[in-house]
């Protein structure tokens, strides 16, 4: 068996790539923020089984319903991506993004990914010191 293909270590692997794409969508609401009719959009936290794999996923990928015109997956599987419900009020523009609340999301989804990537190190360094490599 591959170190790789330990559950604990697929899950922060997972997690980390699911950090990283919501950073690029926060990057792309807060770029957006003058775009007209522009909706921002955010991800969905990851939802894992106790064996560590992904809920609803069928392999490595879970299966995804980006709009409601495609046939739901067995197994209620759902996309990562989601519009968000705006709590605010739309400019007259038509575009929806709140800087301020969508620079919390990029500060907070940083810490959470260092805090994810320590984990993973730190995990990967006790794994090879058990083995007699670190």
């Amino acid at each position: 068996m591959s170190i790789n293909d330990l559950p604990v270590l697929s899950v922060l692997r997972t997690k980390m790539q699911w950090h990283q794409e919501r950073q690029r969508l926060l990057s792309e609401n807060v770029s957006n923020s003058d775009t007209p009719n522009f909706k921002p959009r955010d991800l969905v936290q990851p939802k894992f089984d106790s064996t560590g794999a992904s809920a609803g996923a069928v392999g490595s990928l879970g299966m995804m319903r980006t709009a409601t015109g495609h046939i739901a997956p067995s197994g209620g599987g759902q996309s990562f991506a989601r519009d968000r419900k705006a709590s605010f009020q739309t400019r007259p523009a038509g575009n929806a993004v709140n800087l301020e609340d969508e620079m919390l999301k990029v500060s907070a989804n940083q810490m959470d990914y260092a805090a994810v990537t320590s984990l993973y190190s730190k995990s990967l360094h006790l794994l090879k010191t058990a083995i007699g490599k670190g």
